[in-house]
């Protein structure tokens, strides 16, 4: 009993402790406490767990040496490392992915196999702490001397698989692994230690997580120190002494200084990330403002409509303000995963819902094209625009992709809602149920929607009793007229629309705040709030400073972009124009691409004559699909954005 009592004051000292740091920041509801039925996500859900996860531990375990590198430490019998020297985060991550697996849909085999996982992991820890298959078996007195090389990378996948781990099963064999790792790393690192730059961020993100789970605050303090580090010329490794590229690791200036997006995408990801946490939790307006900034140049002049990011290959990130190409996009599927992981703590840090605007918008478009439709094959890259050289593939040599598409799917039920005392924040429009533990009670809540094939949303509200709720609920900019902030991208010809709230029927009083509709009231057991939202398909151009969609049109419903693929317009998507005044036709079409809206036009078509001396036009009729669905019928070509003149019309020649 005085174990249980002693452990009662120790949760509720950190719960405290964490409190205290700020209590006005949103906190996310835990997937572990929510419950997906969504029609959208459900299945690609379902899929994960039934394709993708398999996919990850049959690469892990049987065709490449992930695993083996684990068991080879623990054996002592000084074989080498096979793979690359960051391929341990892909067992992390994986593990990650099995967490959130489990809580959606337990399976004890499937449990069977990361405790089996996590038992060889543990084995090969050293007694310090250290943990890292290659320099454990290499060269190990090298260790923690080259910032390039992905020890801290590795170590923070470790520390969030842990903590999903522990948030799902209640485990913590692997937690305490992270935990004696980070302290390792901490008594090498910090104040009046040992100088450290990440070279690849990841580390930063981790420790806050770690500092959430235990409340120790030397975790927290030890991510904002790791952002200090940064724009001091403290980093030493091949990537500062090889390439001399420090904004390929957004280490030119110190991050509170910065106010430009530079280098590989998903590092700067995981690093704002990281910031953002640590801003929330202590309230340095120096980092709060940093992240305002650079998220500005994100969004404003670096963003692709799909909500994608990076569009250079040769760095795997950034280049110029609006260099937007179509065909030599890059964006990294876990880029865009980031991008979920940024925009959710910024709105955290700031209640303002354009943060969930994008984190949608790259959820729904660039995220979800990273993984088929089944959830077996993957992209790296995702182009918006194909002749038809791109496909789906089973897995990669550098494999972050699948596995971090796969956490991100099986954790949805992360990024629905936030609370923050009795303020309740409806960010996502996922069918699910949850159970808040508010100021006034308990409250239950429970989304019912076709969202994003329909606009209509209803929200259970069910508090055990009477309670006064603020219920905040994301107005999405699309719904607005406004497709992104910042007037890259616009919708043409807008004439305005309109959205309805109403409690249990009738119409509500409501103010808006941030992008929220606020609805404050007293809620009782019975109680339900229904949205609409328009969901006309509108028309996208783009500023005149992105080159690449001069005089071309992009197709939006709701949250989704539209592309036209080949098997719905006779393989070819390049020779026609989509006029401004074209009627555009949606169908829910249940028997393609497991059921999907589709848009329809007639429109010219441009063809060479049968003598190959002119041009001739013909009008026929063109399918949109969702841009995530394409590349799952075989390979051929695809076009998101589509001329809106001949002059921008290719034709290809038989």
């Amino acid at each position: 009993m005085r174990l249980i009592f002693l452990l009662y004051l120790s949760i509720l000292f950190n719960l405290n402790l964490i409190a205290q740091v700020n209590s006005s920041r949103i906190e996310a509801v835990n997937f572990s406490k929510v419950s997906i039925t969504d029609a959208f996500w459900k299945p690609r859900i379902d899929g994960v767990s039934k394709y993708t996860i398999p996919v990850c531990i049959d690469q892990t375990e049987v065709k490449t040496p992930r695993i083996r590198n684990f068991e080879k430490v623990s054996a002592g019998k000084g074989e080498k490392h096979e793979g690359i020297f960051y391929d341990d985060s892909d067992v992390f991550k994986a593990l990650e992915a099995i967490a959130y697996s489990l809580s959606n849909q337990p399976n004890p085999a499937l449990e069977k196999k990361a405790d089996e996982w996590i038992d060889k992991i543990a084995a090969a820890q050293l007694p310090d702490g250290y943990l890292n298959t290659y320099y454990t078996l290499g060269d190990l007195n090298s260790r923690w001397t080259d910032m390039s090389m992905h020890e801290d990378y590795n170590g923070g996948h470790l520390i969030e698989a842990a903590v999903a781990y522990a948030d799902a099963t209640g485990k913590r064999k692997l937690l305490d692994v992270a935990i004696r790792f980070a302290d390792h790393f901490d008594s090498l690192f910090g104040p009046g230690k040992r100088h450290w730059v990440t070279g690849h961020e990841e580390l930063e993100l981790a420790l806050v997580k770690l500092f959430r789970s235990t409340g120790n605050r030397k975790y927290l303090e030890l991510s904002n120190w790791l952002l200090e580090e940064r724009g001091h010329k403290n980093a030493k490794g091949y990537t500062w002494s090889d390439w001399k590229d420090t904004a390929y690791t957004q280490d030119v200036i110190p991050v509170r200084n910065q106010s430009e997006i530079t280098g590989h995408a998903v590092r700067a990801m995981y690093l704002y990330t990281g910031a953002a946490d640590v801003a929330a939790y202590t309230n340095d307006q120096g980092y709060v403002d940093a992240m305002k900034r650079v998220w500005e140049d994100v969004v404003f002049r670096n963003m692709y409509i799909t909500g994608g990011i990076g569009s250079s290959g040769s760095n795997e990130g950034f280049s110029a303000d609006y260099d937007l190409p179509n065909e030599q996009a890059y964006c990294e599927t876990c880029a865009s995963v980031g991008m979920v992981f940024w925009n959710q703590r910024m709105n955290q840090l700031t209640a303002d819902a354009r943060y969930m605007d994008i984190l949608e918008r790259s959820l729904y478009n660039a995220a979800n094209d990273g993984l088929s439709m089944d959830g077996s094959l993957f992209f790296y890259g995702n182009v918006l625009a194909s002749k038809g050289n791109h496909k789906r593939r089973p897995w990669f040599g550098t494999a972050c992709c699948p596995s971090n598409i796969a956490r991100l799917v099986e954790s949805i039920g992360n990024y629905i809602y936030g609370v923050s005392g009795s303020d309740v924040y409806v960010n996502l429009f996922i069918g699910s149920k949850t159970t808040l533990n508010l100021s006034g009670g308990k409250t239950d809540l429970a989304i019912d929607t076709n969202y994003p094939w329909d606009g209509k949303i209803r929200i259970n509200v069910t508090p055990q009793r009477k309670s006064k709720i603020a219920m905040h609920v994301r107005i999405p900019g699309w719904a607005l007229g406004h497709p992104v902030p910042g007037g890259t991208y616009q919708y043409l010809n807008y004439s305005g629309s309109s959205y309805s709230l109403r409690v249990n029927g009738i119409p509500v009083a409501y103010t808006i705040e941030n992008g929220y509709a606020v609805i404050n009231r007293e809620w009782k057991k019975g109680d339900h709030l229904e949205v609409e939202f328009p969901m006309e398909v509108r028309r996208v151009v783009a500023r005149n400073e992105v080159k690449a969609d001069n005089n071309r049109v992009a197709l939006e419903r709701g949250p989704l972009v539209f592309c036209f693929e080949h098997p719905d317009n006779e393989g070819q998507v390049f020779n026609f124009v989509l006029p401004d005044n074209a009627p555009l036709k949606t169908e829910y079409e249940a028997g393609l691409l497991s059921g999907i809206q589709t848009i329809t036009a007639m429109v010219p078509v441009l063809e060479t004559s049968s003598d190959g001396m002119g041009v001739n036009t013909r009008i026929k009729p063109v399918k949109a699909i969702p841009y995530f669905t394409w590349a799952n019928r075989g390979q051929g070509q695809m076009q998101v954005w589509i001329p809106r003149k001949i002059s921008a019309v290719q034709i290809d020649a038989d």
